[in-house]
């Protein structure tokens, strides 16, 4: 729905309410006319129901206004007279028409006076449930977000479990596109696990003013463009989803729009020079581990690193016993001397496991290993004597690694080889053949709407034979820290500016197990109320935290015993 679109829907709201009410209005005192003026009406509304004006405010906030449109509607009902259980159910059911039927059959009389207070003490609990949502959601949607970190592609910098608030502010909230949808969930309704949404219709793209523009270097919250599953995590066919209901996804800005980038050895560059990053950021590799009396297994979870593999040698072992394994192990296999080999990962087999089943097991110290290591993990293990040497793997120059744009005879890139390519800036005009159509053809069809067809070495837009191509938005290039095991811009390419959510600023809480069951989380102390910005290592403020609710108890209980004895 585009801007005109938008607008001939909100006047036909307008004729829809002047045509329910104006007899209402009438009885109210007021004028017919001034039910049919927009804005005004809904000012002169509120004075009728006893409310603050300031509500209008709302009934013009996208999300907000589908929880006070049926508050409205009740109220209305009730200034005249029509405070029945069944009228409430009723207004509410039928989405304000039954206000129809109370203005043209029933000879209803205003109630100039009424008491706004609820009259029993469901009524009184309702109204705070009611006006807590309206609060919660208006925060949720243009303030603050909590956010949950589910995959590893940020690890070490942001782990799996960490619990962040997500600013709005700071790149200016997007204002919701989705015109219906359930207040304070995403895609999924909880439990019911259907769609939250409704597809129209859809409100023209809006963003409010903020303090920041995205930088290289942010951690941003975004709109995951690629998206078309209805649910996180859970596969199935293609999808089309709207914008603010496509899945969010968490990643380092490392190319800002007019950018040209390329990854050079698995290192970031941004017009020629190797992109500096935070020194907050801990970005992970893949290494290889060698040392000539083997790798353990215990050197490696000493320094914490992850996605390596283990195996253990069975002499004997029978199917009861692997099945009751199966939640622990990758595969199973017997070695040409017929013992059996079991494959987990870094985490292994917990020994109160191999007891419970009675399990003869030792486990192989391999001389190689590859595992995903920080900076910080590579010194410790290059300085511990019993390793002969920590080298990173690297996939080569020309080795295709089904890297963005999926044209390995035009760009045979993979993760650590990749571009140079080019971050498209609204306004900037790029040249279109048949060669480079392929990293822009998912901008000028999905996120600019326009149609594209190549046919032999031409390129067509819109039906008509195209050289060139003006953008019509700003873009940015996101990837993740753990650079080997992230899913990001090197394979489903650019972000779009109305794709970008908000940035993360404040973890306030993190636990380890996060995907092992709640009852196996473990807090992660010094990651708990700590800012995500900012530079150094982060501070835990949760002392002072805990200080400071306790000063306030401390205080709250001396005041209630000074009023007690007063």
């Amino acid at each position: 729905m585009n801007g005109t679109q938008w607008i001939i829907f909100i006047l036909i709201i307008q004729v829809i309410h002047f045509l329910g009410t104006w007899k209402l209005y009438v009885k109210a005192g007021r004028k017919a006319w001034e039910a049919a003026i927009p804005v005004y009406n809904g000012i002169v509304l509120m004075k009728i129901i006893n409310r603050p004006w300031w509500w209008v405010l709302l009934l013009f906030i996208p999300i907000i206004n589908l929880l006070m449109f049926p508050v409205v509607w009740v109220e209305t009902i009730r200034s005249f007279g029509k405070s029945k259980l069944l009228e409430t159910w009723a207004v509410i059911l039928t989405l304000g028409f039954y206000i129809y039927y109370i203005n043209y059959v029933e000879d209803v009389k205003y109630i100039e006076d009424r008491d706004l207070k609820p009259k029993t003490g469901l009524g009184e609990w309702v109204s705070s449930i009611v006006f807590a949502i309206v609060a919660a959601t208006f925060v949720h949607t243009y303030f603050i977000q909590p956010y949950v970190i589910p995959t590893p592609s940020l690890e070490r910098t942001l782990r799996i479990g960490d619990f962040l608030f997500v600013s709005k502010f700071h790149y200016g909230a997007r204002v919701p596109m989705t015109a219906v949808a359930a207040p304070m969930v995403h895609d999924t309704l909880p439990l019911l696990k259907t769609r939250s949404y409704l597809n129209k219709p859809q409100i023209p793209f809006f963003r409010l003013p903020g303090f920041n523009d995205v930088k290289k270097n942010d951690i941003v919250v975004f709109s995951w463009p690629a998206d078309t599953v209805r649910q996180f995590f859970v596969a199935e066919r293609k999808v089309k989803k709207p914008i603010d209901k496509k899945s969010n996804y968490v990643k380092r800005c490392v190319g800002t729009p007019g950018d040209s980038l390329s990854v050079v050895d698995g290192f970031v560059h941004i017009n020629g020079k190797k992109l500096k990053l935070s020194d907050r950021a801990k970005p992970m590799y893949d290494y290889i581990i060698y040392a000539q009396k083997g790798v353990s297994s215990r050197l490696l979870a000493e320094v914490e690193a992850t996605d390596y593999l283990r195996k253990y040698i069975a002499t004997s072992i029978n199917q009861n016993q692997v099945d009751a394994l199966s939640s622990y192990i990758l595969g199973v296999r017997q070695a040409p001397n017929g013992k059996i080999e079991l494959t987990t990962q870094e985490k292994g087999i917990p020994t109160e496991v191999i007891r419970q089943l009675r399990l003869a097991l030792t486990e192989e110290k391999p001389r190689t290993r590859v595992a995903n290591l920080t900076d910080e993990m590579v010194n410790a293990l290059q300085n511990n004597s019993a390793i002969d040497s920590v080298v990173r793997t690297d996939e080569g120059k020309g080795i295709y690694g089904g890297s963005f744009p999926q044209k390995p005879n035009f760009y045979p890139w993979n993760n650590d080889q990749f571009g140079p390519i080019y971050i498209p800036k609204a306004g900037t005009t790029v040249e279109i053949n048949h060669k480079t159509i392929p990293l822009y053809k998912k901008i000028i069809r999905d996120y600019e709407y326009n149609d594209v067809k190549v046919s032999g070495e031409k390129v067509y837009i819109n039906d008509e034979e195209a050289t060139s191509y003006t953008f019509k938005q700003d873009y940015y290039w996101m990837m993740g820290d753990n650079r080997d095991h992230s899913e990001d811009s090197r394979v489903w390419g650019y972000v779009p500016a109305n794709h970008i959510v908000g940035k993360p600023v404040f973890l306030w809480m993190s636990f380890d197990n996060f995907n092992d069951g709640l009852f196996n989380w473990r807090p992660r102390w010094d990651r708990i109320f700590t800012t995500v910005g900012g530079s150094g290592e982060p501070v835990s403020y949760f002392k002072y935290f805990l200080i400071a609710i306790g000063a306030w108890f401390l205080y709250d209980f001396i005041r209630k015993r000074r009023k007690k004895k007063a």
